[in-house]
């Protein structure tokens, strides 16, 4: 019983491990046409809008693990079809799993690759 409280105790008192991220100014996404059959990387800095086909495309954020450029990318992107007023898609994609969090589009699909590193 005394172990069963001290382990307890441990659990409470030490904080929970979290992985720290570190801000890339820009990264490179993959577009790819459902249609024609070609994809696209396309590099953007943070904040940039492009259009590619009719998406426009606008990269808010790239994050990576801190110390870990190559590891894992973390990008905050919206998705504008064809001028509408409401994004196709808002939010977090993450290069390791694309499908996690992903652009439900008919004609295109959009991936995180990366983070850039200037």
């Amino acid at each position: 019983m005394k172990a069963l409280i001290t382990a307890l105790a441990l659990c409470v008192a030490t904080p929970a491990l979290s992985q720290q991220a570190t801000t890339a100014p820009g990264g490179t996404l993959r577009v790819l046409d459902k249609i024609t059959g070609t994809t696209q990387d396309i590099e953007f800095r943070n904040g940039q809008t492009q259009m590619v086909g009719l998406l426009a495309i606008t990269l808010t954020e790239c994050r990576f693990p801190s110390g870990n450029r190559t590891g894992d990318a973390y990008t905050l992107l919206t998705v504008v079809y064809n001028n509408s007023a409401d994004p196709v898609f808002r939010g977090w994609m993450i290069a390791s799993a694309p499908a996690l969090n992903a652009l439900d589009h008919p004609r295109y699909d959009v991936w995180a690759l990366r983070c850039s590193s200037e």
